[in-house]
Formats: structure tokens, sequence, C-alpha cells
């Protein structure tokens, strides 16, 4: 009978088997006082350094469509097998740092010397601390080895940091408490301060509390603490002139460091949690998230706003028709509709992270540039099928725009590579602290021109998802499934099709009466499809305080209007513009036929159903700022919308029943400059 063929993760773990019995053997040579050669020691220890680091490589590559035979719990033994040869590296790392021999400029200087020096040397190390970080060796606890050993790994743990500093660990305080969520993490209190014994390229570092407790905490829960703030407290002032030069550097990087934080806590954050196995390969801090976040320049509420010409006298995108007195129809460049379909194969977040919301954000873009604003559909989700997104759900009533996957999409960009960027996201918040966070589950881009500037076909897309960002180099969202050279064969290639990440969109012809309603929408702006009829009409009413009611042209005074003034903050806000849609199909239902053609008819409903229904939930003291993916937030909100009390009329708003927000005139004021596209 033929022997059974080993799998590839098998004869790594042989492998990392013969290297631990090296490692034990040269740890006990070196420990021998009469080690006679600690020159050909030291050599063995960077060989076997070499052999764990090329053992690691062929671990990363590794995938479980590589193995010959089912493997249960692939994903947990390869994990534990990569901590088993952090755990040898840093052994190895440990043993040369002992085995070194010792500088000359380490046994030089006299301790008057050092002190005087001291200050310099402490300054030299912070400014090359981003470079010690890259070259420091990962630490992680390895629960396989004895009692000796582990005495043995704390031993040279602490060496290495005595070693590193030149004068002992490196303190750091923690800006934020951290639970230990595995064995051999380190729980710590935010303000504590800590010993840092050795630094890993995850970003888990190995601290020592003043307890004497050792263990493993995120580096981002750290910030760096001068050595000498201790000593400084106690001294007098009388001090060099040097010495607040120094502190001024120390208080110049910490300010730094608050300027740069929350961009690099973001990437950072990503790093524990891939580190910790939370979220798959590909998953980045969400691009589109970040720019919703940033201010109201990426939102409907911007782009709903008339674009002033070149020469700042005219509107460039808001014109009446003389003969009709309606808003003169504007064709874009292109102007479309789609449907999100769903989206298949996404890998979803590991433990440790409870999902919030998954969605999708889309918006123009040219390669480089978001070119319109950023609309957001949520995803309807099935645990029984976990790597599946749906939208749109079948449900009594009238469907939330939030859950629409009809969309428009207009846009004049000039761009040879216009097109739609999709991003797949998710609003988690982590069990152990709380912290809430977006993630990027991967992109995909619908390029809207071919070659030569002509429209795509319109019909039904399977666009791939990619990993990363679409600013960075493609990034394979899952390694099982996208690993180079596997397989070639055409039925394997169709086979692993399959299992790669896709969005499926349909982009469908707009039909007349769509068009007519988009077309005096501005030239450049995404939204749901099913709001189209309520832009078109607060156009309208927009044109009209624009063009026909004021004195002049050049005239700039506030317009009294609170439609045309709060309005576009109700477009950021879905659960309202839910309620909007609900009330304007009631009304609408009773008009006439005649009468849903007449503009000057609907004007009038639009401004009735508005102030009596919305305006006033939009200033209502009780009801709680929208708060995105918060389900408490969002069924409050809900409580107080679909209120029987709410739907009173115009003349009881100022009753002493109703409580409003402190008055701003903002509210009932449209302040042209301000609010106009330049």
């Amino acid at each position: 009978m033929p022997p059974k063929r080993r799998g590839p993760l098998q004869t790594v773990q042989r492998e990392t088997d013969d290297i631990k019995r090296k490692v034990d053997a040269l740890v006990q040579q070196a420990a021998k006082p009469d080690a006679s050669d600690r020159t050909e020691t030291f050599e063995r220890c960077k060989e076997l350094q070499r052999a764990v680091e090329e053992i690691m490589n062929t671990l990363k590559k590794l995938s479980k469509a590589d193995e010959p035979a089912p493997v249960g719990n692939y994903d947990q033994c390869k994990r534990d097998e990569e901590k088993r040869l952090l755990t040898l590296h840093e052994r190895l790392q440990s043993l040369a740092f002992q085995l070194q021999p010792p500088d000359d400029e380490m046994a030089g200087p006299s301790s008057s010397q050092t002190e005087q020096e001291s200050d310099e040397e402490n300054s030299d190390e912070k400014d090359e601390s981003s470079e010690d970080e890259d070259a420091d060796e990962e630490v992680h606890d390895d629960d396989d080895d004895d009692d000796d050993d582990d005495a043995d790994s704390d031993d040279e743990d602490t060496e290495i940091g005595q070693t590193s500093t030149g004068q002992g660990p490196v303190s750091y305080v923690a800006i934020s408490a951290f639970t230990g969520e595995e064995e051999g993490d380190l729980s710590i209190q935010k303000g504590e301060v800590l010993k840092v014994l050795s630094k890993n390229k995850d970003g888990w570092w190995l601290a020592q509390n003043s307890n004497g407790q050792k263990g493993l905490v995120p580096k981002t829960f750290l910030k760096m603490s001068s050595p000498q703030d201790s000593e400084r407290e106690n001294e007098d002032e009388g001090e060099s002139e040097e010495e607040p030069e120094e502190s001024d550097i120390t208080s110049s990087k910490t300010s730094n460091w608050n300027t740069i934080r929350k961009a690099v806590t973001e990437i950072d954050a990503t790093d524990v949690l891939s580190a910790m196995g939370a979220i798959p390969p590909g998953f980045r801090p969400s691009t589109l998230s970040r720019l919703l976040e940033e201010g109201t320049s990426y939102r409907a509420s911007h782009f709903i706003q008339p674009k002033l010409s070149q020469s700042q006298l005219s509107f460039k995108d808001l014109h009446m028709d003389p003969d009709t007195g309606k808003v003169h129809g504007r064709p874009s460049r292109v102007s479309l509709t789609l449907t999100l379909w769903s989206c298949r194969m996404i890998p979803p977040p590991g433990v440790g992270l409870q999902v919030l919301s998954r969605h999708v954000r889309l918006c123009a873009f040219n390669g480089t540039q978001v070119l319109s604003n950023i609309h957001t559909v949520r995803a309807t989700y099935n645990p029984k099928s976990p790597k599946t997104w749906s939208f749109s759900p079948r449900m009594t009533g009238m469907l939330p725009c939030l859950l629409d996957g009809d969309c428009f999409l207009r846009c004049d960009s000039e761009s040879p590579d216009l097109g739609i960027l999709f991003e797949l996201g998710v609003t988690y918040i982590r069990n152990s602290t709380g912290e809430r966070g977006d993630l990027s589950c991967g992109w995909a881009f619908l390029k809207l021109l071919d070659e030569s500037g002509a429209p795509i076909a319109l019909r039904t897309q399977e666009l791939t998802i990619h990993g990363g960002t679409p600013f960075e180099r493609d990034t394979d969202m899952d390694t099982t499934s996208t690993k180079r050279g596997y397989p070639t064969g055409v039925f394997q290639q169709m086979l692993l099709s399959r299992k790669m990440p896709k969005l499926v969109v349909k982009i469908k012809s707009v039909n007349t009466r769509s068009r007519l309603l988009l077309n005096l929408l501005p030239d450049t702006i995404v939204g749901s499809l099913s709001t189209v009829h309520l832009l078109a009409t607060y156009r309208q009413i927009l044109a009209d305080a624009l063009l026909l009611d004021r004195v002049t042209m050049c005239n700039t005074d506030l317009i009294c209007s609170s439609v045309l003034a709060s309005f576009p903050d109700v477009l950021d806000q879905p659960d309202l513009m839910d309620a909007f849609r609900k009330s304007w199909t009631e009304s609408e239902s009773n008009l006439r036929r005649s009468d849903k053609r007449d503009i000057n008819v609907l004007k009038q409903m639009f401004v009735r159903i508005y102030m009596g229904s919305v305006f006033q939930l939009l200033y209502s003291a009780e009801m709680p700022a929208p708060c995105w993916a918060d389900e408490e937030v969002e069924s409050q909100r809900a409580r107080i919308i679909y209120s029987p009390s709410q739907k009173i009329a115009v003349e009881t708003m100022l009753s002493s029943q109703c409580s409003h927000q402190a008055f701003d005139i903002t509210q009932v004021t449209y302040d042209l400059i301000s609010r106009a596209q330049h």
C-alpha cells in the first residue's frame, strides 16, 4: 500500500518541530558557562533565524485548497503554527542579542558621563523610534513550551528591552483601556504606565506593568512616555537652557501625534484586527465613509444646490424655460438608472466583531477623484448565507430608500475614465472594547464609457470585488481563492470564478417620464430613484426663488423660505425622506389626473406637506440626532416620526405642547452665497 501523501501544512508542522528541537539545543549550549566558541553559536543562531523566516514565508502562501485531503479547523491550525514560528523567531532574536559581543561604546562611559549624555541619547532614540519599530521582531507566548523555556524567554525578553534602549525598557502610557481577549494578552487601564520589552511587526507589543505582569498589548493603545518625565517632576527648576529645548521637542512630537492620530489609528486598528484574525485579507478602513465624515462636500445636501457659472454671476445648471416658466431640462453626459442585485462570496468578519450594518456606497469616479455625492444602500443579510448580501427586500408598505437598490446617476464629467465606484462596507462594534468603526470589504469599478467614448451596453454586470482601496494596488480578498498559478484548467478556472467575490449590478435605460424628471436635477448627483419626483419639485421651487422672485440677479440678500433652507438637510436623513415620501404619496392619490401634471399644484402640495410634517420633525427637541447604524437611535426616531401626535397643522407648531430646538435664523432663511456650489 503506497504511503499516505503528506499535506503542505503538515510538512510545515514537521519542519517547525525540527527547528524547535534545534533551538532548544542551541539555548542549552549557550547557557553553559564553558561554552568555548560563542561566534559559532551566534552564526548557528542566525542560520536558524533565516530558516524560521523561510518557513514563515512558506506558511503564509499556503491555502486550504493546497491540501490533498480535507483538514479540520484549517485556519486555526495555520494560526497556531504561525504563533509557534513567531515564538521561535523571538527566542532566536533574544539569543542573538545575548551572544552578540558588547560594543565599545557601552563599556566606555563613566556613570557621570552617562548622566550628562542621557538626554541626548534619549532624544536620538525617540527620533529613531519609527525605524526601531520596523526593525524589532515579533513576540508571542507559546503554550506548548515548558516552564523552563518560559522562564528563559522572560529573562531574554527583559534583556532585549535593556539592550535596545541602552538604559532599560522604554516607558509607554496607555491612551485607552484594553481588555485581553486571549491567553497571553495583558489587560491595561487608561493612563497606566507600561514598560515595553519588545515590539512586533504585527502591532502587538510585549509589555510589563507595575505589578510585574507581562503580556501582549496593541501598539495603538500606547503612547511613548519620556524616561525623564518622572525625574523632572521631582527636580528643581534650576536646569540648563538646553533642557527646556528638549522638553519642547517632546511636546512637539506629542502634538504631531495628536495631529495624525486619527488617520494612523484607523490604519493601525485594522492591522490589529487583522492580526487577531477578526477581518479577512483585503479589508481596509472605509475610504468613502471617511469622506462622508469630513463634512457636507460629498453629501446630497451639497450637490442638490445650484452650481454657479465661471463668472459667478449666473447659474450653470439652473435655468428657466421662458415659454413654460418651468425649469429648463438639461441632459447630462451620463444619465442612467441602475439596480443593485446582490453581492456574493463576501468574506464575513471573524469573531469579536458585531456587525451593525452591511452596505454599499456608490459614487461617480474617474479613477483618481470622487466626482459626485456618495449614496448608500443598506444590504439585507441572512445568517444562513453569511457570504451573500441582497438588496430591495420584499416587504409590505413602502420600501425605505435606504434599502432600495434602484438608484440613479447623473454626471457631466469629461473624463474618459468616468465610471461608478462601488465600495462594500460594514459598520462594526468591537465586543471587547465597544469601539465602533467602518471597514471596506472591497470595491468594484464600472467604467461607463468604452475606448471610443461611447456609453457601455445596458445590461447586467458581474463586477469582481477587489481588496484594499481604489488608490492602491489590487489586493486579494481571499487568498484561498485568488492564489496565482492555481488553477490552470478551464474547468478549474470556472470553479474558481464562482468562488471569487462579485457584485451583481443591472444597468438600465431611463424611461421617458424618469428622463424628464432627471433632466431637472443638477448635472452631477447620485441618489435613490424613489426620490426623483421630490427632488425635481424642490428644484422648481428653488428656481422660482432664485430666478423669478429676486429683485435683480445681483441681489444676494437672505431669502425667507423654510423649505429652501432646510430641505437639503432632510436629504441626508433617509428616515425623514421616507416620512416625506409617505405623506406625499397619500396626498397625491387624492389629486385629479390633471392636477398631477400641474407644476403649480405640486409646488403648493410640496410646501404644505413638508411644513406640516417633516419641518417640525427636523427641529424637534425630542428627536435624537441621526447616528449611522445605531439601532437604538433609529428605533427612537421611528417612534417619533410615525407617532399619530406628530400629524399636526402648521398653526399649532407654536403651541406649548410642541417642543423645538432653539431658534436659529438659518432654519428659515436661504443664503445663496454659502449654499451655492462654487
